[in-house]
C-alpha cells in the first residue's frame, strides 16, 4: 500500500513563503499525475495544484503565479513551493494522486498544517 507523508507546514506571516513536500513510498511514482490538496476548517477539499507524470502543471486561480508544483522522481517527491503567502491560503495541506477518480486515490496522509498569520 502507498503511503503518503507530508511536510513542511508551520506558520509565516502574509507575503512569507514555505516548501511543502511529501514523500510517497512505493516504485511506480514517476508514473502517477500528482496533486496537492488543501482543506481549511468548515471548508471541503480542494484540489490547489497539479504535476502530470510528464512534468506539465496546473494551478487554481487563487494560487497560480504564487504556487509552484514540482517533483523529483529519483527522490519519490512532490514538492509545492508557496510564496507570497495570505491568511486564506491557512489550510492543512494533502497531496495524492490526480486525475484519477477518488476511487483510486491513495490512503490521505496526515497532511500539514499551513498557517499565515501576523
Amino acid at each position: 500500500q502507498v503511503q503518503l507523508v507530508e511536510s513542511g507546514g508551520g506558520l509565516v506571516q502574509p507575503g512569507g513563503s514555505l516548501r511543502l513536500s511529501c514523500a510517497v513510498s512505493g516504485s511506480s511514482f514517476k508514473i502517477y499525475h500528482m496533486g496537492w490538496y488543501r482543506q481549511a476548517p468548515g471548508n471541503q477539499r480542494e484540489l490547489v495544484a497539479t504535476i502530470m507524470n510528464g512534468g506539465r502543471t496546473n494551478y487554481v486561480d487563487s494560487v497560480k503565479g504564487r504556487f509552484t508544483i514540482s517533483r523529483d522522481n529519483a527522490k519519490n517527491t512532490v514538492y509545492l513551493q508557496m510564496n507570497s503567502l495570505k491568511p486564506e491560503d491557512t489550510a492543512v495541506y494533502y497531496c495524492n494522486r490526480a486525475y484519477v477518480s477518488a476511487t483510486f486515490y491513495f490512503n490521505w496522509g496526515q497532511g500539514t498544517q499551513v498557517t499565515v498569520s501576523s
